[in-house]
């Protein structure tokens, strides 16, 4: 069985940063652990994904010039960096992985196999 725990939620002001973890174990049979975040009122979105092999990114274009997502094999951890908040980033975010590759833009919540409890991010402006 896959365990996802995420931490680094919280309330930060706009314009601020804050690096989400995501402890993903054991990582050695998923293709990639990514995040995913849900507003109240809206559908469940795509933000990024880290792959295992070879550490290729993909980003939702919403976030893909302020946020960074990053893995560490040693620390079966997966990270998101998020750069110049916006409130529209407010939302739960959720740490998901997929046991395989399932095309090279994985937006979509049935891609993946196994999900985080979620973590609360605030953005005040």
């Amino acid at each position: 069985q896959v365990q996802l725990v995420e931490s680094g939620g919280g309330l930060v002001q706009a314009g601020g940063s804050l690096r989400l973890s995501c402890v993903a174990s054991p990582h050695t049979n998923l293709h990639g652990t990514g995040w995913f975040r849900q507003a109240p009122g809206k559908e469940r979105e795509f933000v990024a994904i880290f792959r295992w092999s070879g550490g290729s990114t993909t980003y939702a274009d919403s976030v893909k010039d302020r946020f960074t997502i990053s893995g560490d094999n040693a620390k079966n951890t997966v990270y998101l960096q998020m750069s110049s908040l916006k409130p529209e980033d407010t939302a739960v975010y959720y740490c998901a992985a997929q046991r395989y590759y399932s095309g090279s833009y994985p937006a979509r919540p049935v891609e993946y196999d196994y999900w985080g409890q979620g973590t609360q991010v605030t953005v005040s402006s």
